[in-house]
């Protein structure tokens, strides 16, 4: 088979036309025309981009010799790791979109539950609600309630939708041929979308504190730092909202390319944290429960969970550092 035979079949299993073969490659149509009408043959550079775009080895595409596809790194199944196909991969990174919107809407209504609250009891001990301390304490509560609720509710969808690709989190994976170049395409993508978002979820998140600031400045205990507390919240719930969008769908392209923290080193260095924190966060609760029921010390032992929490981060730390020797 010749190479534009074989090219034309590539393109065809993976459901592309040449125009959008093309646009992968940053080439013309009219050339990917030629490469598969045999008129021209790719430079050795796009010999190469092809051979990872398609996930097979250049050996393949250059040698009418070879019938069957000899595919590269990412296509050969290991016998110890789980593989992925193209259909699979695009409905776990459609899932991971979906769910992102859940979840991120999710955290913002939990951020923003307490602002009812908080207004209708700065606005009934100031006098600006004519209303009994304990009606104002109670609507707000509803309406918290009324917020969590469905926060609870959208988490508890996402993470039934998303538990059948639990093993791309914790487990080795292969990804079939033509998979990691579709996700490194999508990654690419979606990078500005990211950078922005990101940036301006963070923005906000610091900036959450100004109004409370100016609001100390000039009108000290007044209604006015009530509502400077709750613009906090307002604020932060937005930068939240962004940050954990573009987190969750810039995670599942990591968990398909096995980048950064979902690398296998890091995948195996989580179970053995995992094991760690378990045996780690009962010893912590057991100290908790002893120090405060025999030492009666109820308002000072909440001190060994900010302790713990810091303290774990060393825990795990010198674990790896010791896996690592």
């Amino acid at each position: 088979m010749i190479f534009a035979d074989k090219l034309i079949d590539l393109r065809k299993k993976n459901g592309w036309s040449q125009e959008e073969l093309a646009e992968k490659l940053n080439v013309s149509r009219q050339a990917v025309s030629k490469w598969e009408g045999a008129q021209s043959v790719p430079d050795m550079s796009r010999i190469i981009q092809l051979s990872e775009l398609f996930g097979v080895s250049t050996d393949y595409l250059l040698k009418d010799s070879m019938e069957q596809a000899e595919h590269s790194r990412e296509s050969t199944p290991d016998s110890s790791s789980r593989t992925v196909s193209m259909e699979e991969a695009n409905a776990f990174l459609n899932t991971k979109e979906e769910n992102s919107r859940r979840v991120a809407l999710g955290v913002m209504l939990c951020v923003l539950s307490p602002v009812a609250l908080i207004l209708l009891g700065g606005a009934q001990a100031f006098g600006l609600l004519n209303w009994t301390e304990n009606a104002a304490c109670g609507v707000g509560l509803v309406i918290l309630m009324l917020m969590i609720v469905p926060a609870v509710g959208l988490f508890v969808i996402s993470n039934l939708r998303i538990s059948r690709y639990e093993y791309l989190e914790k487990e080795p994976v292969e990804t079939l041929y033509g998979v990691t170049g579709m996700v490194r395409e999508r990654k690419e993508k979606f990078r500005p979308v990211h950078t922005r978002y990101l940036l301006t979820g963070i923005m906000l998140c610091v900036a959450s504190a100004v109004p409370l600031f100016i609001c100390m400045i000039f009108r000290s205990e007044s209604f006015w730092t009530v509502l400077g507390i709750a613009s906090v919240l307002v604020l932060a719930a937005a930068g939240v909202l962004l940050i954990i969008r573009v987190s969750i769908i810039w995670g599942s392209y990591q968990m398909l390319l096995e980048e950064e923290e979902y690398s296998r080193e890091n995948k195996e260095n989580s179970k053995r944290c995992g094991y760690i924190g378990g045996i780690y966060w009962c010893l912590a609760t057991a100290g908790y429960l002893a120090w405060s029921f025999i030492g009666n010390a109820w308002d000072r032992s909440w001190i060994i969970w900010p302790v713990a929490g810091v303290a774990f981060g060393a825990v795990t730390g010198i674990a790896r550092a010791l896996r690592k020797r």
